[in-house]
């Protein structure tokens, strides 16, 4: 009763104190003017762009004119002024303001990395850690564009944001996979909801040794992506070789990952505008890669003015540019070139030594270092068409161009004082033509069509010059495809996706002698229907994605039914639980040649399934993980299991017992990834260890069951990232991991006669493993400004600064010399590797 009592005293004494005390509403302030106009019979001049964006608390009712006139000049930018008793004008009083806010999501979380843009001026700054951002001396009319991936676009005025209130950004309503965490490892790497991770290049953090933000170097910060020899082109997700990541560039599917013939990224960053790695879940939509999926997306968007910028290193320069020709259409345009064919650097001379060590071109017999040159160069090109039809059709198209050239001169002088040149060759180039067309056809309904051409070619002339040989060899791939995706929005949280995808992949390899005079020339066709279902549902709590993928090769007639699952629940704010599964296949791989093929550099040749002694490769995976997120913590951790069958001993790369032999088999590898990342304002860190266990079964070989060539125990990395100013940035960080498996020859009998050839007598299959790898890297990169318009940075980066020298591969060879005896040939890292790079952009 006393209850009862005391809650009807506060009642009472609240509502008395309501009506005490009168509530201050907002209003806008071309809507309050009139009333006051009407009320004291005065006449406001004013301009009404300026007062229409402008909300103030109304006046209080007993105020006179003067004291509402002194309100509205200290409560607003504006300045009220009386003419005369009965007209009083308002003009602006500020030309420029400080505007400030704080982004979040619909659950009030952080945005961090989003651009915020004072357009027509090029001055902006991107949110930090907490969602907020604060630009000074802005005009108070300027017009304010605030954008982030997976969100809508907002367009304010500057008048607007002068409170540093929240500022609440709406998903795309496409989005049903969002990204959870914005910021991840670094700015500019994201999580999202199915486990992939983005990589926006624009915004992408510095990481240690790297000088631009290569997209293919940059993944391997991610726990079990690794390169267990450095090279791009042997990338290894989880225990996979490095044929097996499907590597997407806007929809067009690439054969070749990098210039120097593997240690620099292909891809030019600046018009790169995210990239999408993922482990596994894939989506039905994806085959092929039984690793992984790298799919790659150039910027998408028709700006209203031109925009571009260039880069130098010290091995290549390029540029980009981004060219508005109407409010529908647009061109995009990069290249870029390296002069390493003119200026040799430290840098290139580093690269060089650790591309073509045990090549002819330093491992020539009976040629002199001084009768011996080489000459390399790369470049690379993109460009894209941007089209919008009306609002709900979009059209892109696109062409990427990727070049290596490598000229070797080699002179020899007889016994009769006489000196023959010849000039040896390697070339090796992808070139990649897209069409997409985007429709949306109703707010529920809408449609992908993807379309294209995909070319690549190594070709190799080799003269030896004491014998007069010449050998020409030949590597192409040619595939055309085509995808149509729908997409049906059920329901706001779910959505069912269908599609049908054909592909037709063509690879030819040839290999001609003039001395003795041989000719063989292999080429393989196959054709691949494919049609694929999935839906996806996503309450903020639960995300789910089944999906299922019916392949049809044509050739076969052959079938494979491949389920796909990406599960995600949060048990509470902090605490998520991941499930993960897929089967996939894959058709083409890579075969690797120990002659002396394409000079010794790139002994990789693509080869095609004929489903007898080269079958289609196959992988079952899955995974289970846990994930914590708080206060700008992240703890992951996944225990996963992968199977690939029908690899075949010729794509492995054995350097053992079974080097020569053919074989189709399998390996597995279990392991688990953990991984803590924390973020603050000023700086980012992380630490991730991976373990696992890698084994390869050939069911015809003796022993059948050992360690995988890439069976990388324990894998370490740690980096830390500090901004010592606002604009100076610091990024330290380091590699240690177990050393590959290798195969020593018998003790006492390193060599055995095989026919008329002497070989070595290999030890049981990779049952030695190399020292530990280790490697320390850092950056150090500063911004400025030339002007509003014109951004710049200067990066320095050096790789494995304490110069330690690692082994990354062992083999043995018969001595020359002594047919008794194997000599042991290593193959080392990169050394101590410094690069500068300016960018400016304007």
């Amino acid at each position: 009763m006393k209850q009862s009592k005391l809650l009807f005293i506060l009642c009472v004494a609240y509502s008395c104190f309501s009506f005490a005390i009168p509530r201050q509403e907002k209003i806008q302030l071309i809507h309050l003017l009139p009333k006051l106009e009407a009320k004291f019979d005065v006449k406001f001049s004013y301009a009404v762009e300026d007062v229409t964006e402008v909300w103030v608390t109304t006046p209080n009712e007993n105020f006179t004119l003067k004291q509402v006139v002194a309100f509205l000049n200290s409560s607003t930018i504006l300045n009220f002024k009386f003419l005369t008793e009965r007209y009083i004008t308002v003009s602006t009083l500020q030309k420029t303001i400080t505007i400030c806010g704080v982004l979040r999501t619909k659950n009030k979380a952080p945005i961090v990395g989003a651009s915020v843009m004072v357009v027509n001026t090029g001055k902006g700054i991107v949110t930090n850690v907490n969602g907020n951002f604060k630009l000074e001396n802005i005009d108070v009319n300027a017009d304010i564009r605030i954008s982030y991936f997976g969100y809508q676009t907002l367009n304010l005025k500057a008048k607007e944001i002068r409170t540093c209130k929240e500022i609440e950004l709406l998903e795309q309503a496409e989005m049903l996979n969002p990204i959870v965490i914005s910021k991840f490892l670094t700015t500019g790497l994201q999580k999202r909801m199915d486990g992939s991770t983005v990589l926006n290049t624009e915004k992408f953090g510095v990481l240690p040794g790297l000088t631009d933000p290569d997209v293919l170097q940059s993944i391997q910060a991610l726990p079990g992506v690794e390169s267990v020899n450095e090279s791009i082109a042997n990338i290894n997700v989880r225990g996979g070789s490095n044929d097996q990541n499907l590597i997407l560039w806007d929809g067009i599917k690439m054969y070749h990952a990098g210039h120097f013939f593997g240690l620099i990224s292909a891809y030019n960053p600046n018009l790169t505008n995210k990239v999408v790695v993922t482990k596994n879940g894939t989506s039905s939509e994806f085959s092929d890669g039984v690793s992984s999926t790298i799919n790659m997306f150039t910027k998408d968007e028709i700006g209203k003015e031109i925009k571009g910028g260039f880069g130098l290193n010290l091995l290549n320069t390029d540029a980009f540019l981004e060219i508005p020709i109407s409010k529908k259409m647009a061109v995009h345009v990069s290249g870029r070139r390296s002069f390493t064919d003119v200026y040799t650097s430290p840098t290139y001379n580093t690269y060089f030594k650790r591309s073509f060590q045990d090549s002819q071109l330093t491992n020539t017999e009976n040629i002199n270092e001084s009768n011996k040159s080489s000459d390399f160069y790369f470049y690379d090109y993109t460009a894209k068409l941007l089209y919008y039809i009306n609002s709900k059709h979009k059209i892109r198209a696109n062409i990427i161009g990727i070049y290596n050239n490598l000229d070797y001169l080699e002179s020899y002088t007889d016994a009769q004082n006489q000196t023959t040149s010849k000039t040896n060759n390697l070339q090796q180039q992808n070139f990649g033509a897209g069409f997409q067309w985007n429709a949306i056809w109703t707010s529920k309904f809408t449609t992908d069509v993807v379309a294209f051409y995909s070319k690549y070619n190594i070709d190799a002339v080799d003269y030896r010059i004491e014998s007069d040989q010449k050998l020409t060899q030949a590597n192409e791939v040619i595939e055309t495809g085509l995808k149509l995706n729908t997409r049906y929005k059920i329901h706001q949280n779910v959505s069912f996706l269908n599609g049908y995808q054909f592909s037709e992949t063509g690879i030819l390899n040839q290999t001609t002698v003039n001395l003795p005079s041989y000719s063989k020339t292999k080429k393989d066709v196959l054709l691949n229907h494919a049609l694929f279902s999935e839906i996806e549902f996503n309450n903020r709590n639960t995300y789910i994605r089944l999906g299922l993928r019916v392949n049809y090769f044509q050739k076969f007639n052959k079938f494979i039914i491949e389920p796909r699952l990406n599960f995600r629940q949060k048990l509470n704010k902090q605490w998520a639980v991941k499930l993960q599964g897929e089967f996939k296949n894959q058709s083409a791989t890579q075969v690797i040649d120990f002659q002396d093929n394409f000079l010794g550099v790139e002994k990789r040749r693509w080869i095609l399934a004929n489903n007898q002694d080269i079958p289609i490769s196959k992988s079952k995976q899955g995974s289970l993980g846990l994930e914590y997120h708080h206060h700008n913590w992240v703890l992951s951790t996944d225990g996963f299991y992968k199977l690939v069958d029908g690899i075949t001993a010729s794509n492995q790369g054995f350097y053992n017992s079974f080097q020569n032999l053919s074989a189709t088999g399998s390996y597995q590898v279990k392991g688990i990834e953990f991984l803590v990342n924390k973020t603050a304002h000023k700086y980012s860190t992380w630490f991730s260890y991976t373990y696992s266990v890698n084994q390869y079964e050939f069911k015809s070989f003796i022993p059948s069951v050992f360690p995988n060539n890439v069976d990388i125990k324990h894998s370490v990395s740690m980096a830390f990232n500090y901004y010592l100013l606002e604009n100076l940035e610091l990024s330290l960080g380091g590699i240690l991991r177990s050393g590959q498996p290798y195969t020593k020859p018998i003790e006492g009998e390193e060599t055995i006669q095989n026919g008329n050839n002497t070989v070595v007598n290999y030890d049981v299959p990779n049952n030695e493993n190399l020292a530990s790898f280790m490697r320390l890297d850092a950056s150090l990169k500063y911004h400025f400004k030339w002007s509003n318009s014109i951004k710049s940075s200067l990066i320095v980066g050096v790789m494995n600064v304490t110069n330690r020298e690692n082994i990354i591969n062992r083999y043995y060879q018969v001595d020359p010399n002594n047919s008794g005896v194997a000599i042991q040939v290593n193959h080392k890292s990169l050394g101590f590797m410094p690069n500068v790079s300016l960018r400016i952009k304007f």
